[in-house]
């Protein structure tokens, strides 16, 4: 049997009024741009689900098996976890219907969108849960297009023995230089690889540093131009995009986040309860540990806890 995720170290504290209250225990890891270790803590070798932040390799697998997208738009959607902002889904909408397809063709759950803002506006209209506005819908409606393009059945694209998944598996394997320890079912319904996140870092590394006009090149790049595609106006990876010239950088559900800067360094990372208030001025340390210094890295360094509406607190990292 495989080696098990073993838990991890202490790596922010949550501080209210000047009181300790709580610990987020995780895992990160900071490679440095030759993919060499240069800091971490907890467990970055054993195996865990980096849920959608595997959502760029696996990008490349679909337009490696003939996706026949060559707007970096379409691409950048294709590897989002969207906010289901009207643009979202006016883009996931017109990439079904250009294919002859509709909603009822995506095997991703109706939701509700994933961005509160969005999701705020859906339910003052009056409206549901629908297939379109479920975040990983632009991953979805990838797949579909990509079945089609390679003459594959779209019935059950989203069961592991597919193709289509045996392609994806073989993409995020290569990229992250492990076999996958695991294959689970994701939120969106499709299958999520086990991978450690040293592994799920240096795939990061290798999708910036490969050469123009490969495929993983090409990723890379769609989400960098288009960041507002792979998350959403106030999205975490968004921003780091924004800010930090040349980031890529993906969040994935549990804690999880990965971020790469070119020629500089990866970070990946996990927190194990999966508290999104902590992911990020983890990341932050580990981005600052490589050099990395932006204004919106000062702005993320700290998550703010408010008592009665008012700041007073904040969960920081102490690692």
């Amino acid at each position: 049997m495989g080696k098990t995720y073993e838990g991890g170290a202490p790596l922010a504290e949550v501080v209210r009024s000047g009181f300790v209250e709580g610990v987020h225990r995780g895992s990160v890891v900071v490679l440095d741009a030759a993919g060499t270790p240069v800091a971490g803590a907890g467990d970055v070798t054993s195996p865990v689900f980096p849920r959608s932040s595997n959502k760029p390799m696996q990008a490349v697998g679909m337009l490696r098996a003939g996706l026949p997208l060559t707007e970096p738009a379409d691409i950048a959607l294709v590897s989002a976890s969207h906010a289901g902002e009207e643009f979202h889904l006016a883009r996931v909408g017109a990439l079904l219907a250009g294919a002859g397809l509709d909603a009822d063709a995506l095997h991703c759950p109706p939701d509700l969108p994933f961005g509160d803002a969005a999701r705020a506006a859906v339910l003052r209209a009056g409206g549901g849960p629908t297939r379109t506005q479920m975040n990983c819908s632009g991953k979805h409606t990838g797949m579909l297009l990509t079945c089609l393009a390679a003459g594959w059945p779209l019935a059950g694209y989203w069961r592991p023995e597919h193709p289509l998944q045996q392609r994806l598996t073989a993409a995020i394997e290569e990229f992250t230089g492990e076999r996958a320890a695991a294959v689970g079912v994701d939120g969106c319904g499709a299958p999520v690889l086990a991978v450690s996140l040293t592994g799920l870092a240096r795939a990061y590394l290798r999708l910036v540093s490969a050469e123009p006009g490969t495929v993983e090149r090409t990723v890379a790049d769609a989400m960098r131009a288009y960041p507002e595609l792979v998350g959403g106006t106030e999205a975490d990876d968004t921003r780091l995009m924004r800010g930090v010239p040349g980031a890529l950088a993906k969040v994935g559900a549990e804690g999880v986040i990965a971020a790469v800067v070119p020629g500089v360094g990866a970070v990946a990372l996990k927190i194990d309860d999966g508290a999104g208030r902590a992911r990020m001025p983890v990341l932050v340390s580990g981005l600052r540990r490589l050099g990395v210094e932006a204004p919106v890295l000062v702005e993320y360094a700290e998550s703010p806890l408010l008592g009665g509406g008012l700041p007073v607190g904040a969960v920081r990292p102490v690692w």
